[in-house]
């Protein structure tokens, strides 16, 4: 039986796989391996990335942190030109709702996971000690990490996905 969370990762499928491809992506980029993949499945979690550990906090933070980077700007890059011709010129061509669908997708999936949280902060504990001013701006970032995790149950992430996709066209045009 699928139950909610799994209906929506179905309906919203290219945001995971987005998201699990930017953590890939992250760890290719800084040569760490990677040891398992799944970008998509009907389960708990929808998708993961496994890889070696890193003592190199910047490495972790690309890791922990890139699908939030990169799935917000793909989400900000599909949708404002679906979004031009639908608000302006009433066009109403069925590939601007595909793509509007698609963008917000994906932004509905850029927030990190606990799990992405909970290994940022282990290693920013070991690097606050030396100063490191991504470390310390990481602490607050790992506690609203938590919190839009829990917030996914009044669904932040969604209003997330609609806020940029949507939203930020609105306001700039």
């Amino acid at each position: 039986m699928i139950i909610p969370g799994q209906l929506i990762s179905l309906v919203t499928f290219p945001g995971v796989i987005v998201h699990e491809a930017a953590h890939m992506f992250f760890c290719k980029l800084r040569n760490v391996a990677v040891l398992d993949v799944c970008f998509f499945r009907l389960g708990n979690p929808a998708g993961y990335v496994a890889h070696e550990p890193t003592d190199n906090f910047t490495t972790a933070f690309l890791i922990s942190m890139g699908p939030f980077f990169v799935n917000s700007l793909l989400c900000i890059l599909i949708c404002f030109p679906a979004f031009l011709p639908v608000r302006f010129f009433g066009i109403q061509h069925p590939l601007s709702y595909v793509l509007l669908w698609l963008g917000v997708s994906i932004g509905m999936h850029a927030f990190p996971s606990i799990g992405d949280a909970y290994l940022l902060l282990q290693q920013a504990r070991k690097e606050v000690s030396s100063f490191n001013p991504l470390a310390i701006l990481s602490f607050p970032l790992v506690w609203i990490i938590y919190l839009a995790n829990i917030l996914r149950f009044f669904w932040l992430d969604y209003l997330y996905g609609i806020g940029i996709g949507l939203g930020l066209p609105a306001l700039v045009f």
